[in-house]
């Protein structure tokens, strides 16, 4: 069902999500403009704010966060100008597929778009018209396995207006690409957004629990997601089929290799590795207990897996071990290497740029 009742409070990292809500979602500003049509405000205090994911887009570092917010760096993260975006919603994250083309997504269902390495951006879609476009593929396949239902829930979307958002995205290309968000929202793009698909019957989830990250390892899919929620699916990402999880906490991340090895992270620093396509799982040994909120690979094929609280773990392995490499000294929601090597990473608190033990 799409309508449910959270059955768990959210961590410190998703509380910040649900304040990014509460703040880029409200419904108009003095001028009775809406969040979805309102330009994000231009301000000195930007680098500042509420980030909540980095990304590279070529030499250049792109980050977003709160009200709308999308900033720009040519000098691996020391200093900082704002794009101009034409909505106000709170971004939750941001990838590049290469040095011009990138997407966005985030709270009301938003999608952007940006041609030109993030200068200026466009909007795709919107909960409006992802809750209508669920609504329409639903009635088409109303005679399939729980097709009645699915109708129910799309009708629900759209009755609900545009109040669920995306929180994780993955391209393979230019063209190739999906979105995925709260209670179960996915869809799928095949000309770089100018259209999208409801892709929510082609995933093995239903409960329709929320969807937290989506990677490609070894030519193959991944979504992970609330309550131990894993997926996978073949290249062409016809359907998402659940595997076995060794934990039944959620997972907020996943880090996957092109050898096919994968790490899913969550609350509570809980990490798990993979080496057979996410058929079984082993335990990785973090000594921690804060909820991991980012990870990325480094230059030299290491990996780096952050928590919330800004405390770094290294992998020389692929990901089957971590050993700890310092502390962020901030809240840390999304953390990437900057060309010349430094790491630059984006919280509560805005920019920051941790150091490792070993860099």
């Amino acid at each position: 069902m799409i309508r449910r009742i959270p059955t768990r409070l959210p961590s410190p990292f998703l509380m910040a999500l649900v304040l990014c809500s509460a703040l880029g979602s409200l419904p108009a500003n003095a001028t009775g403009i809406p969040a979805l049509e309102r330009p994000a405000i231009q301000t000195a205090k930007a680098r500042n704010t509420v980030l909540l994911d980095i990304a590279r887009a070529g030499e250049r570092l792109v980050a977003v966060g709160e009200r709308g917010i999308v900033l720009l760096s040519d000098d691996a993260g020391a200093t900082w100008r704002q794009a101009r975006v034409p909505v106000s919603v709170s971004l939750t994250a941001v990838q590049f597929v290469d040095a011009e083309r990138g997407w966005a997504v985030g709270h009301m269902g938003v999608v952007l778009h940006s041609r030109d390495g993030g200068e200026t951006w466009s909007k795709q879609l919107d909960g409006v018209r992802a809750a209508q476009l669920a609504l329409d593929d639903a009635r088409q396949h109303v005679h399939a396995p729980d097709g009645e239902k699915r109708v129910k829930d799309a009708e629900w979307l759209v009755k609900d207006g545009p109040d669920k958002p995306f929180l994780a995205l993955y391209f393979k290309n230019r063209d190739e690409g999906y979105v995925v968000g709260a209670y179960n929202l996915i869809f799928r793009t095949r000309d770089g957004g100018a259209s999208w698909q409801p892709w929510l019957r082609h995933l093995d989830n239903p409960e329709s629990l929320n969807l937290y990250a989506i990677r490609a390892a070894g030519g193959r899919l991944y979504i992970a997601g609330e309550r131990g929620l894993l997926l996978r699916a073949e290249a062409d990402g016809d359907r998402f089929e659940a595997l076995e999880s060794p934990y039944d906490g959620s997972y907020f991340g996943l880090l996957g290799m092109p050898s096919g090895e994968l790490v899913a992270y969550g609350l509570r620093g809980h990490a798990y590795w993979s080496g057979d396509r996410g058929d079984t799982w082993s335990p990785i040994e973090t000594g921690l207990e804060t909820t991991f909120s980012s990870a990325t690979p480094l230059h030299d094929g290491e990996l780096l897996l952050a928590s919330q609280a800004g405390e770094l773990l290294l992998s020389q392995d692929r990901g089957r071990t971590f050993q700890p490499a310092g502390a962020g000294g901030a809240s840390v929601a999304g953390i990437v290497q900057a060309p010349d090597g430094s790491l630059v990473s984006v919280g509560l608190g805005g920019v920051a740029r941790p150091s490792t033990a070993q860099r």
